[in-house]
């Protein structure tokens, strides 16, 4: 890895209400696929630690990454956490103060991206899933042969640090079953931060195969959870998740990816997109209140959205 660049620590300014009070009064747009943005601006993401290596290696692309999505209309930048963890960038020989600079520096940059709007952005960490860490598509089928008990542990620091460095919320994200959700809801539970859950699905189903009605359910009465739903699933399959979710009782978050599939192996996408802007209507109708796009949903689709949402009423 190069040589770390040091962090800016700029004071930033952080939004007036919280993501909570803004869902409360309707729809709030989401950011888009980082890693595809990324690709655009030439960066080559190669290697297990995925998009989390620029981090360390080239921050100034991240950022520039977060600000076409600020400038696009998002209100919501993801930060670039989902795949930084202690145990990956360990492999990489960067010791735990490091990989705690390293996150700090993940919300730091969406921060300084979304005060160039001039606007309220709020700043989700991503937490990934324990998949995600190990660079091998798991985080697409789940049941990794490990208990709640150790996927709590495995997640815990990486939320702590996170919800240290400033973030306006947690995104736990790309879940792939249900004992990982558990997991993370115990993982996050006595910090002071509120946080999103969403799954990614196959059908009407998680990846593992878990009845939705009962994922969602994890969230039921759990008041530091603002948003639950899905990412990082086709298209198509959002349109049914997103009613599915908004029985739980909570506000519904839906970004799915561009509807092209992820070959683990060549670690490419392959087949067309799907992804529809027009469909944010029906999510809406539905019960969204946070929307956006996952992997290969660009900041053009989120120009769409936005002019969309500000034609449309929730």
């Amino acid at each position: 890895m190069g040589a770390a660049v040091p962090p800016d620590r700029t004071p930033q300014v952080r939004p007036a209400r919280t993501l909570g009070d803004a869902l409360a009064e309707g729809t709030v747009l989401l950011d888009g696929g980082l890693s595809n943005q990324l690709r655009a601006q030439g960066c080559d993401l190669s290697g297990e630690l995925w998009s989390a290596r620029l981090l360390a290696d080239a921050p100034e692309q991240i950022e520039a990454a977060h600000a076409a999505y600020a400038r696009a209309g998002a209100q919501v930048l993801v930060t670039a956490s989902y795949q930084a963890t202690f145990e990956g960038f360990g492999r990489r020989g960067v010791g735990r103060a490091g990989v705690v600079e390293l996150l700090a520096r993940s919300v730091e940059s969406a921060r300084r991206a979304g005060a160039l709007t001039g606007r309220d952005v709020w700043v989700a960490a991503s937490v990934g899933p324990y998949g995600a860490m190990l660079a091998d598509g798991s985080e697409y089928r789940g049941r990794y042969g490990l208990s709640v008990r150790e996927l709590e542990r495995f997640h815990r620091p990486r939320a702590e640090a996170l919800a240290a460095s400033g973030a306006d919320v947690l995104a736990l994200e790309t879940v792939p079953d249900t004992d990982e959700a558990e997991a993370l809801l115990r993982a996050v539970r006595d910090l002071p931060v509120p946080v999103w859950l969403s799954y990614s699905i196959a059908g009407d189903r998680t990846r593992a195969g878990q009845p939705l009605d009962e994922a969602f359910g994890l969230v039921a009465g759990n008041d530091q959870v603002v948003a639950v739903g899905v990412n990082c699933c086709v298209p198509a399959d959002a349109d049914g998740a997103v009613e599915t979710a908004a029985a739980a009782g909570k506000p519904v978050v839906v970004y799915p990816n561009s509807g092209e599939a992820w070959d683990a192996t060549r670690r490419e996408w392959t087949g067309g997109s799907t992804f529809r802007p027009e469909r944010v209507r029906e999510w809406q109708r539905a019960g969204a209140r946070l929307v956006g796009g996952c992997c290969r949903v660009g900041p053009s689709a989120i120009t769409e959205l936005a002019a969309l949402l500000k034609g449309a009423r929730p």
